[in-house]
């Protein structure tokens, strides 16, 4: 039976804003029913099985549009990469996408953005175009235009609406329009600008009987400004509950509001990882939580590092895009982790969080049989759970300076 209140599980509407009541009560039943009619090894496995399913969720998402709108850029913007990095899409002025061509995200792969080739060129014609590019296997499609919309847009846009997928309309290089608009008028206004693109591309979409469109406005170039926090944002709400954590994870960390939905989420996964920190200290072989603890908080750890792009080349490109330099942003990160997520470090971190007493009563604890068990697993529990969110305040706290040091650096 699964009791409700008991406070070594999470709690809905706490820090599991991601997470709902079905997904916890139906884990929390699974180990309970190893417990009672297996083993803790086995209770742990059930564990380990969760953390790899939510790990191993597969992304796919449909990028297509005419020769010359911006895919391939799109693409590589998407995945933290700039046209001339090793693994980016082919770029040019003309048509470069000629077959359907996955682009895995090289921080995650199991996200996959496909380059499909245009709806209309010469092997892939309107009327057999999703079954042509396989549309079972993606999750979504991006439509994108450097212009106006047009029929062949539109038709697609319809055919996917047959087969009940999600799509959204990106009208991209919107920055060089904008620099274009400046040129020519000197009562220049950005906003009423950027408006009055958005509600031409809609209304030339409703004059094709495409009702209610949305369209994002983006650039590649400069993915923090513009529509694209809210293109992800849709997407991410628009898509499954398990595929939802996925998606955020993979896209670059580039405003404040993304930083702060990528801590929940992250938050979401702590109580997992104590948990298997907990059940792994329940095993009565001495030694054997305090390793596990090490590798457990160096591999979440590391997926914290990378998510709020800390790491040396998210740095290197968000500085790129922001216009300051890479050493100006390491500068007002304050966290020991931003060099490396080592094992030593990790083990000095957990030894002070510990104050060496609790590692010592878990170590004695495992060797007493059942209610030793217990307790070293309530032990490892807690301290795992301490320095899990520990950490993730710290990093996602060194993010949110990061995001601000170009606009703190503009008023100087």
């Amino acid at each position: 039976m699964v009791d409700n209140t008991d406070p070594f599980w999470p709690q809905p509407d706490s820090e599991l804003d991601i997470i709902t009541e079905d997904e916890i009560t139906t884990v929390r039943r699974e180990v309970e029913e190893a417990l009672e009619n297996e083993s803790l090894t086995s209770a742990a496995g059930k564990i380990q099985d969760y953390l790899e399913d939510i790990q191993n969720v597969e992304l796919n998402i449909a990028i297509t549009g005419e020769s010359g709108s911006g895919k391939s850029t799109f693409i590589n913007a998407f995945r933290g990469l700039d046209d001339e990095a090793k693994d980016s899409a082919a770029t040019g002025v003309v048509e470069t996408t000629m077959e359907m061509k996955d682009y895995p995200h090289p921080k995650h792969p199991n996200v996959k953005l496909w380059d499909l080739p245009g709806v209309g060129t010469p092997n892939f014609k309107p009327e057999d175009y999703l079954q042509k590019v396989e549309f079972d296997r993606y999750d979504f499609f991006i439509i994108i235009s450097s212009e106006r919309f047009r029929a062949n847009d539109v038709l697609l846009a319809k055919e996917i609406q047959k087969i009940k997928k999600k799509f959204y309309f990106v009208r991209s290089k919107i920055d060089a329009t904008m620099d274009a608009e400046k040129r020519r008028k000197k009562n220049f206004n950005q906003d009423e600008t950027l408006e009055r693109i958005r509600q031409n591309c809609i209304k030339g979409l409703e004059d094709q009987d495409l009702g209610c469109p949305k369209v994002f406005l983006i650039s590649s170039f400069e993915l923090h400004l513009y529509d694209f926090p809210d293109l992800e944002e849709t997407m991410e709400k628009e898509l499954p509950a398990h595929k939802r954590q996925t998606l955020l994870m993979s896209i670059p960390n580039l405003t404040l509001e993304i930083n702060q939905r990528k801590k929940e989420a992250l938050l979401s996964r702590v109580w997992r990882s104590a948990l298997k920190s907990g059940l792994a200290a329940t095993v009565p072989i001495p030694g054997l939580s305090f390793a596990a603890d090490v590798k457990i908080l160096t591999d979440e750890i590391y997926k914290y590092y990378h998510a709020f792009g800390l790491d040396d080349e998210s740095l290197q490109n968000l500085a790129e895009r922001m216009d300051v330099t890479e050493k100006e942003l390491k500068s007002v990160i304050k966290s020991p982790l931003l060099s490396e997520v080592k094992h030593d470090l990790i083990l000095k971190m957990l030894t002070k969080a510990a104050g060496g007493g609790l590692m010592i009563a878990e170590y004695w604890a495992s060797t007493i049989p059942v209610i030793g068990s217990m307790a070293a697993g309530a032990l490892s529990f807690g301290t795992t759970h301490y320095m899990l969110k520990s950490c993730l305040n710290e990093l996602s706290e060194d993010a949110k300076n990061v995001l601000m040091k170009p606009l703190k650096a503009d008023n100087e």
